[in-house]
């Protein structure tokens, strides 16, 4: 039972990452983000959500080109 000790609501996980809920609610339409549905209301896992945000960050990284010539 202690993995849904970390359980998040949309309100919880929308602070968590200071967007607003209608952001969250597109998101899980759109399964951009990790969520569960338990009757009938949406749960968020803390874990799975950090899991989510470092895959995101690493996805946004620009790539360094090698051997670039300075202009």
């Amino acid at each position: 039972m202690e993995q849904f000790g970390n359980l998040m609501t949309i309100d919880e996980v929308a602070d968590y990452l200071r967007v607003k809920k209608r952001t969250v609610y597109d998101w899980v339409k759109k399964g951009k983000i990790p969520a569960i549905k338990t009757v009938g209301l949406w749960r968020f896992r803390k874990d799975r959500i950090d899991s989510w945000l470092d895959q995101d960050a690493e996805e946004e990284q620009p790539v360094k080109s090698q051997g670039s010539a300075a202009l």
